[in-house]
């Protein structure tokens, strides 16, 4: 193995072990005992990232489905575990821009 590769799956179990990615684990297993639930999350999900792509993000779009989705929020399963999605997702992406920043890759 390269010392590439070794780091590699080092940083794989830091991750792995990192309270960010427990936490996650934690509410998607919380989560995933209730699969209506879930479908309603990744059905959530869905849209989202959908209404995110359009090339017309229009605002008003954004408002009504967040008026849509404002009591489904309310629901602790559901804002705690997209919360943990959300943090592994941010550890994630500053882990992908350091890495890009410091091999000054264009």
């Amino acid at each position: 193995m390269n010392e590439v590769e070794a780091a590699q799956d080092g940083l794989i179990q830091a991750i792995l072990n990192s309270d960010v990615y427990q936490e996650y684990r934690r509410q998607l297993d919380r989560v995933k005992q209730y699969p209506d639930l879930k479908a309603q999350i990744d059905e959530f999900r869905r849209r989202n990232f959908e209404l995110q792509q359009q090339p017309d993000y229009a605002f008003d779009k954004l408002e009504q489905f967040e008026r849509e989705y404002r009591t489904f929020w309310e629901n602790p399963l559901v804002s705690d575990f997209l919360a943990a999605e959300l943090a592994i997702c941010r550890m994630m992406q500053a882990l992908g821009e350091r890495m890009l920043d410091a091999l000054d890759f264009e």
